[in-house]
């Protein structure tokens, strides 16, 4: 089992202490959360809070998901830096490929591009992007950004997309693993047929076991990868006991965080704090499943 830290909406100068704590207490990665802009006016609902609220990310920092991965792999050496999860269809794919490529040639192939589909119409409208279609949109982009970041000469003509043979230069010297975000039917056949993993979002814990038996039947349809990832979120992952229990599901790996992150009012949580909850729980729990 490979364990992942999770901390957003803090004080954005706790990330590089933050994940310098993490790799050295012997987590394997740290999650990025992306945010754009908040609408003073919207009527959307955030399908993973109880009441479908979204007040909680108003005047939260959110420092840019690709310049965060950067500057947290320089002051590093080990540590694996996942958005979790960035929206992708919203973006020009060509953009992410090259940011994502980047990232990922100069930390030494330790970026793990989590994405996903805005649940904000919100989100399409900032970018002049039809929200209509957006599964589609959010195929090919998935196409276009693996085709660029392996490397050579790659065009696509599709429905969204129309690109003449173009390489991007400097690429990792591996791929990135896509890990696909979501919790639909839609999402989990996606990561099956065009993924390298699946995120869970978390929500209720009665629901994972469902998503996982979906999720193993659309990998046997699909015939996928055998080192497929699964990232969790999960109550059992915070016990020896339930690490195990999430292994025999086929979890390969378990996020945790240490306070909760939808609350209305700002993070006041020292850096100390955060530091010495990530490290109790490596020094109880990862220190007793290696």
């Amino acid at each position: 089992m490979r364990f992942t830290y999770a901390e957003t909406m803090t004080d954005p100068t706790y990330y590089v202490p933050l994940a310098q704590a993490a790799e050295a207490a012997g987590y394997t990665s740290m999650v990025l959360a992306d945010s754009i802009a908040y609408p003073r006016d919207s009527d959307s609902t955030y399908p993973y809070t109880p009441d479908g609220s979204r007040e909680f990310l108003e005047d939260k920092p959110f420092v840019e998901t690709f310049v965060l991965a950067a500057a947290l792999a320089a002051a590093t050496t080990t540590l694996r830096f996942t958005p979790f999860v960035l929206k992708l269809p919203i973006r020009p794919p060509v953009l992410v490929a090259k940011q994502a490529a980047s990232v990922a040639a100069l930390s030494g192939n330790r970026l793990g591009l989590g994405v996903g589909i805005s649940p904000w119409p919100d989100d399409f409208e900032i970018f002049d992007v039809p929200f209509e279609k957006r599964g589609k949109r959010m195929d090919e982009c998935l196409d276009i950004v693996r085709g660029l970041t392996i490397g050579g000469y790659f065009e696509f003509h599709g429905e969204f997309y129309d690109l003449p043979p173009i390489k991007i230069s400097p690429v990792p010297t591996e791929p990135i693993p896509l890990l696909i975000g979501g919790h639909s039917r839609p999402a989990l056949r996606r990561a099956a047929q065009r993924g390298d993993g699946w995120m869970h979002a978390g929500g209720d814990p009665a629901d994972l076991d469902r998503l996982l038996a979906e999720l193993t039947t659309l990998r046997a349809e699909y015939g996928t990868r055998e080192d497929f990832e699964i990232h969790v979120i999960s109550l059992d992952g915070f016990t020896v006991d339930g690490v195990k229990r999430l292994e025999d599901k086929g979890v390969t790996d378990v996020i945790v965080g240490f306070r909760d992150p939808y609350g209305r009012e700002q993070d006041t949580e020292s850096l100390d704090t955060k530091i010495a909850n990530l490290s109790r729980f490596a020094e109880h729990v990862i220190a007793r499943t290696q």
